[in-house]
């Protein structure tokens, strides 16, 4: 492990997440690190300026201050600008979701965390990068299909059952706002008669029938460790969990539905695993990615240098 003196430049990067949701927090540790070391601070307002925060930081030592997002998105960053090698990163955990830090052995606490920043030491860890470029810290799961945890609707999309509201702020299906002015080739005289049909209709015609969510069920995939087949399609899984196993290697537990008796977990190591099959979603770190059909991911060994407590 390299420890760090307390004159090394420190370049303190806070998300605005973490502003919004814990301000106080955020003031603390600024007065601690500032106290303890020659900081710049840097105020993001968006993930393109916290992007450009992190590749002009010269010989500064990062550190981010933020949830579990925040710190997935900078050691991402820094992956892809190749730079994770020579680069030890901080941390001061404040936001919402900070479970992955705290299992990366981050303290939680403002006071503490900022102190670890100033007199901890790095500690390198496996991480897993994907053929997307994409990377993940603390492991992931893929859950069964139509599970809450794997069916998160994309950015942007209408919940299925929900009304769109327009700009003026009215709901309701379109065409059918009885306040709509009935005017048309009359020379915009009012015909409310129209509207009483309308009515009638409605009232005779039944709807049609809410889309019903997608129930639950069994997942079919492949999944290969180091190109050796350790399930197939035709078993149906419950989940598939894929996590650092340490010393370079990737831990992988299949759990297989049950049929009567309890099902045993299939368990294999490796240096790589690769599932594919029907499309699906899986939760990596803090965020739910997919879906997709097909993905590998690879250990790279000792990839991630995280500042920590000397006695983590």
């Amino acid at each position: 492990m390299a420890t760090f003196a307390t004159s090394e430049q420190l370049l303190v990067v806070i998300d605005p997440l973490a502003r919004q949701a814990d301000g106080e927090s955020v003031r603390i540790a600024k007065d601690v690190l500032s106290a303890g070391a020659a900081t710049k601070v840097c105020l993001p307002e968006g993930p393109q300026e916290f992007a450009r925060a992190l590749a002009r930081r010269g010989a500064r030592r990062p550190v981010v201050v933020g949830d579990d997002q925040a710190l997935v998105r900078a050691v991402g960053l820094l992956h892809r600008q190749r730079e994770l090698a020579g680069c030890a990163l901080s941390m001061v955990p404040v936001g919402g979701v900070l479970s992955l830090a705290g299992a990366l052995g981050v303290p939680t606490g403002a006071v503490a965390a900022a102190r670890a920043v100033l007199e901890g030491a790095e500690r390198r860890l496996d991480l897993l990068v994907d053929d997307s470029d994409g990377v993940v810290l603390g492991g992931l799961r893929i859950p069964p299909v139509g599970f809450p945890e794997a069916g998160a609707s994309p950015a942007g999309a209408t919940a299925v059952g929900a009304t769109a509201v327009g700009p003026g702020g009215s709901a309701g299906p379109p065409g059918d706002d009885d306040d709509t002015d009935d005017s048309g080739d009359l020379g915009g005289v009012s015909r409310p008669w129209l509207r009483t049909c309308r009515s009638l209709v409605r009232t005779l015609v039944p709807g049609r029938p809410a889309r019903a969510a997608t129930a639950p069920g069994p997942s079919r995939l492949r999944v290969e460790v180091d190109g050796e087949t350790l399930v197939d399609l035709d078993q149906p899984l419950e989940a598939v969990s894929v996590t650092p196993g340490g010393s370079g290697l990737v831990r992988v537990e299949v759990q297989p539905v049950s049929v009567g008796a309890e099902a045993v977990p299939l368990l294999a190591r490796g240096h790589r695993v690769t599932v594919s099959g029907a499309d699906f979603r899986y939760r990596a770190d803090s965020g739910v990615t997919g879906p997709v059909r097909r993905r590998t991911w690879t250990v790279r060994e000792s990839a991630l240098g995280l500042v920590l407590p000397p006695t983590a």
